[in-house]
């Protein structure tokens, strides 16, 4: 936290400064209203010590000014004068608390923590809600290298230590990020996930580091960054090759100092947050092209922690599948099931997309399905199209041909059967086939028969 002292005594203000920086807190001073006010106009302070009466205007009236222009800092009031009124209205404007002169130092910190503490629930309750929106159920894996992550996330997850998930697009690397997070002693402090190609050069530093109110054009008020808002807990940052050179220094310095600057600030605060990082790309080569900082590099995968593709994960396919069929599958409490011919189709595919392509496709296939049962025609014709041959008892035609054209063709005689023992009344095979009319027009659109 960021802590103003405010007070026209010179003697109090490097007392109290000297004890707030013992602390842990960064520290700044004012010797009266007006100097206050304008630090206080920047936004970056968190708490406030500031006496009731000075030469230039009392605290009461600071309070009441900081709340009428939603400045988020707490005030704790000090004074000599200890009456009831004085406390009264000053908590009635807005103060936090009230201490009386002469002001002792284990008070003081008291104070602090307490304010620090909620400072954090409240950080707490938005991590929390923005996981809800967010959060996906984690699977339990059981192939081979799926099982050597979680040892290796178990393995790391009590340390401090910065963590590099490497491993392809949709492999899951934000769902192993945050099993690092649950599992640490951080797990009651905010998680905050950015993907570093999502924010525009220009605002890079701003949204991490934070900004001061006037710092730059449409800076009309002061804002923490990612890294302040994460203090105490983790901040997961996604294609970090995404990172400017710039960025990448002052990340690395965040690392080895554990300080932050906000932009137009001239106060260094501390900072206690866990960097976690993920990327799809091979850093290394990176690191030889002059695009990623090598001293950076090594910093980051001090602990590294690289995700297998699906396609390497056949022992945890049909249970995957289930599982994200229970996900999103759930129609009025009950649950889809999947045709074991579409069931093979989805383990024949070598999902280039990984977790996050077959989710897509599970999730399409529970919209289209009929009857809460998922079906071949229920799944993209490109999935099936890619599927690879599998040979079938029979001529050898058969043991040529793709999955997907013995299915197909199974698929085509059972509907033409049903039509022509329907004498031709499409609606009459659809109810015979137990399927909706609109179901069987595009089975025969897919196989070019309508």
């Amino acid at each position: 936290m960021h802590v103003l002292v405010v007070d026209d005594e010179p003697a109090l203000r490097q007392i109290l400064s000297a004890a707030v920086g013992r602390g842990g807190y960064s520290v700044d001073e004012a010797a009266g209203v007006v100097e206050a006010r304008a630090k206080l106009a920047r936004g970056d302070v968190d708490v406030a010590l500031c006496d009731i009466k000075m030469p230039d205007g009392s605290g009461i009236d600071l309070v009441r000014e900081s709340r009428a222009a939603n400045i988020d800092t707490a005030f704790i009031m000090v004074t000599a004068f200890a009456s009831v009124e004085t406390a009264v209205e000053a908590l009635r404007a807005g103060a936090f608390d009230y201490i009386i002169k002469p002001v002792r130092n284990e008070e003081v910190l008291n104070r602090l923590a307490q304010i620090a503490a909620l400072r954090g629930l409240r950080q707490e309750n938005k991590a929390l809600r923005r996981q809800v929106r967010e959060r996906s159920p984690v699977y339990r894996f059981g192939s081979p290298g799926m099982l050597e992550v979680e040892r290796l996330v178990r393995k790391v997850a009590p340390t401090t230590g910065t963590v590099l998930i490497t491993g392809e697009s949709g492999t899951g690397k934000g769902v192993i990020a945050r099993l690092i997070h649950e599992l640490s002693d951080r797990s009651e402090r905010p998680f905050l996930s950015v993907n570093c190609a999502a924010i525009p050069e220009q605002l890079m530093e701003s949204e991490f580091f934070g900004h001061t109110k006037g710092a730059f054009t449409g800076a009309d008020r002061g804002r923490k960054g990612l890294l302040l808002e994460a203090d105490g807990g983790a901040l997961f940052l996604d294609e970090i090759s995404e990172l400017p050179l710039p960025m990448q220094t002052k990340l690395l310095n965040v690392i080895e100092d554990k300080g932050v600057r906000p932009v137009g600030s001239e106060q260094v605060r501390n900072v206690d947050v866990r960097i976690i990082v993920a990327t799809n790309r091979v850093l290394p080569e990176l690191v030889k092209e002059g695009r990623f900082r090598e001293d950076l590099f090594f910093r980051l995968s001090m602990f590294q922690i690289e995700i297998p593709p699906l396609r390497e994960r056949q022992a945890d396919m049909r249970g995957l599948i289930r599982f994200l069929l229970l996900v999103h599958g759930n129609r009025n409490g009950t649950a889809l099931d999947i045709d074991p011919e579409a069931e093979e189709v989805l383990l024949a595919y070598r999902w280039p997309g990984n977790v996050r392509e077959l989710e897509n496709v599970i999730q399409r296939a529970c919209i289209l399905a009929e009857d809460n049962y998922i079906t071949v025609a229920d799944l993209p014709s490109a999935i099936a199209a890619a599927t690879s041959p599998r040979p079938v008892a029979g001529t050898s035609a058969d043991a040529k041909s793709h999955l997907r054209d013995r299915l197909r063709n199974f698929e085509a005689d059972i509907l033409a059967s049903a039509i022509e023992e329907a004498g031709g009344d499409r609606k009459l095979a659809a109810q015979a086939l137990g399927i909706s009319l609109s179901s069987l027009y595009r089975k025969l659109d897919e196989m070019g028969h309508a």
